[in-house]
């Protein structure tokens, strides 16, 4: 381990954690090695349960923090006057994974109102840590010298700001809006105008230069430069808020129907008093419901607002059970979309008021909203700054988190025009916002506008800056280009313009004319529905002998890819060979270094066999056209991935034990081994990618949440740009 930065509150209710996992993340994404350690926990998981954020770290990356001290057995070391005792135990726990790492990340304790030892821990740690001190304060910046009271209080802890160990200050929950919906915050709707209509916030990077252009200038604990301000993290009411889940383990509650209460958040709670007519407007997406049994009018109106595509949170039957089947027949409809609805004995102002106090911390299983907010925060983290304290060069490595932040990084470069034949999508139009956000590539939706909007509406998404395209209109335009690709397989007018009725046929054509540069589908169509168009129109690139595809495969320590796993079933020797050159070339193009291994039942001369050979002729085959590559097989899956077996299996062997790219014999092993390590693991994979195409066509799972289509637009429009520079080649 070759540095340590100790990330330390300067008041209650800063954001502590999410800022020191925010860093965490901020810097894998750089590649660097870096580790997580909460020496000592204040809170455990639900139900006396492992501390989330160690659990969060372990379960997603390849690092496993250390178990934290729990806090009472810290206190009473204390009270005891053993505080060089504690702290041989931080220091053990802290350096207990030194050298899987270059730089390590501490959560300090947070103080609080009742007690001084926190502080007194945290300025014992410092020290026997020699770590570097960074301040994370949640003082708004609208009294910018209360800002610098409270950092200058905080900073004196350590030495005071001009102690070099004092590196600077994080400033979090940022408000750059006013008035917004808080997520999760319970409202009693009793008279009109009680409620306002919530508003989205936008993070208008402009706003964040703004407010920290004034933090530096008008406190003057930044002027000696000793002193960094290392991130503005803005208050952001549209990152996810608990789950309807969360609500039913809170509040102990009878599930009546769970739904989708596994994945639906909740971003307003209402108590709803007053007839229906007078709070319609409350049923909208993430609108948690809470009233009492009698009111089955207000059930009733959540059950039809669902069937019209609106995605409430959820219902909460207070005060009593419901149990009138007559009642729960009407709401089947309701049901079978997905709507939760919980049961609790407690009358509704008791159950808004234990809602109210419903802990902010995200529980250990949640992943989707801790990846979603740590990779907010990251990109709020100046993180060359930080990079810069580090005195000797670090590894650098291709993590999950490094990935994902090159894939941007390029596709931003790229600034390439996708088209989504599923235009009115939700997840695909949320999809497409965000990608506008980040400048990862220009959408186009196809589908009706009115639709479109109204969808977008729902999902409180803006699609300003997105281009819709209505696909009635343009059809008739692309008819004879249509006839003309497809007259060798005699097409005629009339069966053109049914072929263009597909969206996804229309945005292939689109593509092929040079209107867009790729195309992502598959939200709602199937596989086969997405890739028969490109290969009718598009066709294969000079010199592909079949189109196959990816899977990037995010394990914790490092990405791989997977190929084949989606497209061919049984390919022949030629078009394995082909197969792993297409792979390795994805992964190269990706910044992955490719080592190829090409995956059989057997290893090397162990095994004999008509699927062994067609392996070992494949790989003969790759050798041939490429010398330069490494590839090696045939291989077993454990000897292409683990040292210890390779040294035993194929110990000459250039790629076993390292292997960076698996090609698999046939679909059925691919697509299977792809599934049992991306569910067994927990592994978030990306893809397909498919490869081999003249020009960018991908799929998507119709199970694909919202970030997949994301990184999958990302990665077509990177696509995008090898298609353009392998195009002068073509004779």
């Amino acid at each position: 381990m070759k540095h340590t930065f100790f990330l330390a509150a300067s008041g209650v209710g800063s954001g502590l954690t999410s800022a020191s996992l925010g860093v965490f993340r901020a810097l894998d994404r750089r590649g660097i090695r870096v580790g997580f350690c909460k020496p000592i926990s204040q809170e455990t998981g639900p139900n006396g349960g492992p501390d989330p954020s160690s659990e969060f770290i372990a379960r997603t990356t390849g690092f496993k923090p250390a178990e934290p001290i729990p806090f009472a057995e810290a206190e009473r070391y204390v009270r005891d006057d053993k505080m060089d005792d504690l702290m041989e135990l931080v220091v053990e726990k802290v350096r207990s994974r030194a050298d899987q790492i270059d730089v390590m990340i501490v959560e300090g304790l947070l103080p609080t109102e009742t007690q001084t030892f926190p502080n007194r821990i945290n300025r014992a740690a410092v020290t026997a840590l020699s770590a570097e001190v960074i301040l994370v304060n949640s003082v708004g910046v609208d009294s910018l010298e209360a800002l610098e009271q409270s950092l200058e209080i905080a900073a004196s802890l350590y030495g005071g700001k001009s102690n070099p160990n004092v590196i600077g200050c994080i400033l979090n929950k940022v408000r750059l809006v006013k008035g917004v919906d808080i997520s999760g915050s319970v409202r009693v709707v009793g008279d009109p105008g009680e409620v306002a209509e919530g508003k989205a916030a936008v993070i208008d990077p402009a706003a964040i230069d703004t407010v920290k252009k004034r933090v530096l200038e008008g406190c003057p604990i930044f002027r000696s430069g000793e002193f960094d301000l290392l991130g503005i993290i803005p208050w952001n009411p549209d990152l996810p808020s608990f789950r309807v889940s969360d609500v039913a383990d809170h509040l102990n509650a009878r599930v009546v129907n769970s739904g989708d209460m596994q994945r639906r958040r909740v971003s307003s709670v209402y108590l709803c008093a007053r007839n229906v007519a007078n709070i319609l407007h409350l049923f909208r997406p993430g609108s948690l419901i809470v009233a009492p049994y009698d009111r089955l009018d207000v059930f009733i109106t959540a059950a039809l607002a669902t069937m019209n595509r609106i995605p409430l949170a959820g219902v909460i039957v207070t005060g009593g059970e419901v149990n009138n089947p007559h009642f729960l027949d009407l709401c089947r409809p309701a049901f079978a979309l997905g709507l939760p609805v919980l049961n609790v004995a407690t009358d509704s102002f008791t159950t808004a008021t234990a809602l109210a106090k419903m802990s902010n911390e995200i529980p250990a299983d949640d992943d989707e909203r801790f990846n979603i907010t740590l990779d907010f925060i990251a990109r709020q983290i100046d993180v060359a700054r930080l990079q810069s304290r580090v005195a000797r060069d670090l590894e650098l490595r291709m993590s999950p988190a490094a990935f994902r932040h090159q894939l941007a990084n390029r596709a931003r470069a790229a600034n390439k025009v996708i088209v989504l034949p599923e235009g009115d999508e939700p997840r695909t139009i949320v999809a497409a916002s965000i990608c506008r956000q980040r400048g990862l590539a220009r959408c186009i939706l196809l589908g009706n506008p009115d639709e479109i909007q109204r969808v977008a509406d729902l999902q409180r998404v803006s699609l300003d800056g997105i281009e819709i395209i209505d696909p009635a209109e343009r059809r008739e335009k692309y008819v004879a280009q249509l006839v003309e690709l497809r007259k060798a397989k005699g097409m005629t007018e009339v069966e053109a313009r049914a072929a263009l009725e597909d969206n996804v046929m229309l945005g292939t054509v689109m593509l092929y004319k040079g209107e867009v540069d790729g195309l992502v589908s598959g939200a709602v169509h199937s596989t086969a529905n997405t890739i028969r168009p490109a290969l009718q129109i598009i066709k294969t690139a000079p010199g592909a002998k079949v189109v196959s595809s990816v899977f990037f495969m995010c394990l914790p320590e490092q990405v791989l890819v997977y190929g084949d796993c989606a497209v061919n079933p049984d390919p022949t020797v030629e078009e394995l060979a082909d197969i792993a050159l297409q792979s390795a070339a994805s992964a190269e193009s990706f910044g992955i270094p490719a080592r190829v291994a090409m995956i059989s039942y057997s290893t090397g001369e162990s095994g004999a066999g008509a699927d062994v050979d067609k392996v070992r002729q494949a790989t003969a085959i790759a050798k041939q056209k490429r010398p330069d590559l490494l590839i090696d097989g045939p291989l077993q899956y454990d000897a292409a991935s683990i040292a210890d077996v390779a040294a035993k299996k194929a110990p000459n062997s250039p790629v076993a034990g390292r292997a960076t790219v698996f090609i698999f014999p046939d679909l059925n092993t691919g697509n299977t081994t792809y599934k049992a390590v991306q569910r067994s693991a927990n592994v978030v994979s990306i893809g397909p990618m498919l490869q081999g195409l003249r020009k960018p066509v991908n799929d998507l799972s119709r199970g694909a949440l919202v970030e997949d289509i994301v990184y999958t637009i990302a990665t077509t429009a990177v696509q995008a740009v090898q298609a353009e520079q392998a195009s002068p080649k073509k004779s």
